[in-house]
């Protein structure tokens, strides 16, 4: 393949003017360890001409030290800069590197393959716009892979590109690409990655060679078979799925910020949607209604401001509002409960099970929460959830979290950055685990006074069919009332008497009388209809 040396010139203020008017894509690189993620990127980064001239040099020089191509250049070493990562030859934290072609802006995300590293990976996709999937032509999907798809799917990562690298080792062969296409979009479908629009198939496989440079810039002349577009063409055309401009409005609120007595305002990121001066907005959890009077931020106010901007809201009421609260537009509101029910990626090497307390962060908000009874994880193999005790690290599984108090929250397909959150061990202040809300379960409602006759308003499956007594009825509640209503004669009688014969006696003598008296007073209040509904 065709390389360019020519090292790429430091941008000017002109040609920075240039790169903010094109659009963004982040993705991240993931998928087992060993399969040429890192070494894909630097191709990337080499061959797209944005290696300025020391660091050409130094990847010359580490290439000579430290790489594994005999005397070419090991394009993993652009991204694997701890030292304990060029010892291994491994990825182990997450590398973000900027790029741009004529086209498009690139962060890419270099994520860790080692199940050992799967947190700094699922660290990584969750700011992910894009996921390439790689898979070596000669080893196939492995268990990494699909734990790596289950979590792309918890995230919500739904355009996924599936790169089957390392095609030269199988030589070039087409029926090996097209038996892991088949394999990876059905295990892609079972644990959750669909089609957001059935027009758009949003999984792409593309077969490359990222040692040679193979089909990652220019066509391969090994695969002719192969009539896609390359991986860079394909990532400077696509069309991620964002809804954060689309979303209702969004905005917890970080800080009150009242610097003089004069003014007070309520600052955070929003997160979601838009907002206007004027506009009519909800402050929850309260609930209370309210509008927007400024829009205040360090360049002058704003008119609008949307998603991705940090601001300073005022109000034309005084609120009473605080930090973890949130800012929302009047529609789409969200919901306010004590409970959810979750799914969860866990972290720490002590497995989550019932009972257990925890810190939760959602958004600005910290609170208290303990673990339900009904876990689930997601079997890696079956692809299907299944019941169990506890989650252990690096599961993915499904839990009910309850807190402390009400606070407001989002399903994750809704608003991510309201329906995601973080848990802490509260004794270590580590992150234990991630998690995506499912379902939101509101509190139930308290009913004053009680209610100590039946409601009449709509009929019920559990009403009686008929409000008057049987005769089998009245008789049984008449022996079961007696027979136990006796027991105290007896012991009256027998203090008495000393004699269990007769204090039995008068007790059983007692129990008939008064269940042929209790039945028939049973029958005639059943004639009655007063009180009945």
């Amino acid at each position: 393949m065709t390389v360019h040396p020519r090292a790429v010139e430091r941008t000017s203020a002109a040609e920075r003017s240039w790169l903010q008017q094109k659009s963004l894509l982040r993705f991240v690189a993931c998928g087992s360890v060993d399969q040429g993620k890192s070494t894909l990127i630097g191709r990337l980064l080499y061959e797209s001409r944005q290696l300025p001239a020391d660091q050409l040099d130094t990847l010359a020089a580490d290439s000579r030290r430290f790489g594994t191509q005999g005397g070419e250049l090991d394009f993993s070493l652009l991204l694997d800069g701890l030292a304990a990562e060029r010892e291994q030859k491994i990825t182990i934290d997450v590398a973000y590197r900027f790029f741009a072609t004529a086209r498009r802006k690139f962060i890419v995300i270099d994520a860790p393959g080692h199940e050992q590293y799967t947190a700094n990976m699922a660290t990584g996709a969750s700011v992910a716009d894009l996921a390439l999937v790689l898979v070596g032509a000669d080893q196939g999907l492995t268990r990494q892979t699909r734990r790596h798809l289950a979590i792309l799917a918890m995230l919500g990562v739904s355009d996924i590109v599936l790169v089957v690298n390392k095609m030269d080792r199988v030589g070039w062969s087409e029926a090996t690409f097209r038996s892991l296409e088949a394999e990876f979009r059905e295990i892609a479908g079972d644990v959750g990655i669909k089609n957001r629009d059935r027009r758009i198939d949003n999984i792409v496989c593309i077969p490359l060679a990222a040692k040679s440079g193979d089909n990652v810039i220019d066509r391969s002349p090994h695969m002719l078979w192969y009539r896609g577009a390359t991986l860079l063409e394909h990532l400077e055309q696509v069309e991620p799925a964002r809804t954060s401009a689309q979303a209702p409005f969004r905005m917890p609120v970080q800080l009150v910020n009242r610097p003089d007595p004069s003014f007070r305002g309520y600052s955070g990121l929003i997160t979601s949607g838009a907002v206007e001066v004027g506009m009519a907005v909800k402050i929850f959890p309260s609930g209370r209604p309210t509008r927007i009077a400024r829009i205040v931020t360090f360049d002058g106010d704003l008119i609008r401001a949307e998603a991705g901007r940090s601001v300073t809201l005022t109000f034309t009421d005084d609120i009473d509002a605080s930090r973890g609260d949130v800012v929302t537009g009047t529609e789409q509101t969200p919901g306010v409960t004590e409970r959810i029910g979750a799914r969860v990626f866990w972290m720490n090497e002590q497995p989550l099970k019932s009972g257990q307390k925890y810190l939760c962060k959602l958004a600005t908000r910290t609170v208290k929460a303990s673990v339900g009874t009904d876990l689930t994880i997601i079997d890696l193999d079956g692809r299907r959830p299944a019941g169990a005790e506890s989650i252990a690290q690096n599961e993915i599984g499904t839990c009910t979290l309850q807190f402390d108090r009400q606070i407001p929250v989002d399903r994750y397909g809704e608003c991510k950055d309201t329906g995601s959150f973080i848990l802490i061990d509260p004794k270590t202040y580590d992150t234990v685990g991630m998690g995506c809300i499912e379902q939101a379960s509101a509190p139930p409602r308290r009913r004053w006074p009680l209610r100590w006759t039946p409601r009449a308003e709509k009929p019920s499956a559990h009403r009686l069919a008929r409000w008057t007594e049987t005769h089998a009825r009245s008789l049984a509640k008449a022996v079961s009332w007696r027979t136990t209503g006796s027991l105290d004669t007896f012991i009256v009688a027998f203090v008495i008497t000393r004699n269990p014969k007769i204090a039995g006696s008068v007790a059983l003598t007692e129990v008939f009388t008064k269940i042929m008296i209790y039945y028939f007073h049973e029958r005639i209040w059943a004639l009655v209809p007063w009180g009945k509904r």
